[in-house]
Formats: structure tokens, sequence, C-alpha cells
């Protein structure tokens, strides 16, 4: 997969800042973006021509009060109860959106688990070691990563867990 640089032409965001800083390949997929869509990582999948299975949505929870990130398959939800475990907490519940917005800064919809202001606690789905590569935001909407799962978790010090329903 070949690694393309971050730039205002390659769609640079803090995401493809960081991973080309890490030296990690990634290949950005740009799309059309409907802000009319009722979920945007399948409104990615379909615009990609890619199984939505492999295209995952970022998420932020509240988990006993400190922000955290959850990636799930964009078919599936995040179980809270299944990432409280994972990171060894005891109540989850979705993060405020101006809340995880201040955090990351990125704009909701648009969410990167790379790149974000601030490092946050991450569990990404067990599913994604199915695949090669898979796909996530590239910090705005209409624009996609893909790397490779392995990768992913480098980058964002990720754990793996079954947190999807």
């Amino acid at each position: 997969m070949p690694k393309k640089q971050a730039g205002k032409r390659a769609g640079g965001t803090p995401a493809t800042v960081a991973l080309t800083r890490a030296g990690i390949d990634f290949t950005l997929h740009p799309y059309e973006h409907d802000p009319r869509a009722e979920s945007y990582g399948l409104e990615a999948a379909e615009a990609l021509g890619v199984e939505p299975g492999r295209v995952f949505k970022t998420l932020m929870a509240s988990l006993d009060g400190n922000l955290v990130v959850g990636i799930v398959p964009v078919t599936r939800q995040l179980d809270l109860k299944a990432l409280a475990r994972a990171l060894g907490g005891t109540k989850a519940q979705m993060a405020d959106v101006a809340a995880a917005e201040r955090a990351t800064g990125y704009v909701a919809g648009g969410i990167s688990p790379v790149g974000q202001k601030r490092s946050h606690p991450t569990v990404l789905d067990e599913s994604a070691a199915a695949y090669e590569t898979v796909y996530v935001s590239g910090g705005r909407r209409g624009l996609d990563l893909e790397l490779a799962p392995a990768d992913l978790v480098a980058i964002t010090d990720a754990t793996t867990a079954p947190i999807a329903r």
C-alpha cells in the first residue's frame, strides 16, 4: 500500500500528519460527503465501494468520568459495558458531542482515532483483525484513511477486544 504524504493537496489533517511522522503506511480515500447522510460510516463504505465491515467509526465515551475511544465497524454499535470491561472501568456512557469535539480537535462525523489533540485510552473491536486493512475517518467528513489494523493499534496505543454488538 503506497504511503500518501500529508499536505493541503493530499487532504492534510492532524491524522495524516501523525501517520506520516510515525512512518506508517496509509492511503487517503476522499469522497463526496452528503450532509444529509444518516450514517457517515455507511456513506463512506458505499462511496468508496468497500465492504461496510471494513469501515470503522470512532466513538467517544465517558468511562468513570474520563474520555475514552471505542472503534467499531459502522455496521455495528458500541457495547458500552464491553468497552468498560476492556479498559478496567465500571460505567461507560456516550460522551457529550461538544466534549468529544473539544478533546479530539475534530468535528463529530469526522473524528479520527489518529491525531487527536490529547491521547485517550482506545479500544479497537477485535473484528478488525479479520482484514488486511481497515478504513477509519481521516479527520474530516468525506475523508477516510486505509491502514493495517496493527498500525492503527500501534499509532493509537489501542487494545483490542470484543466491543461491538
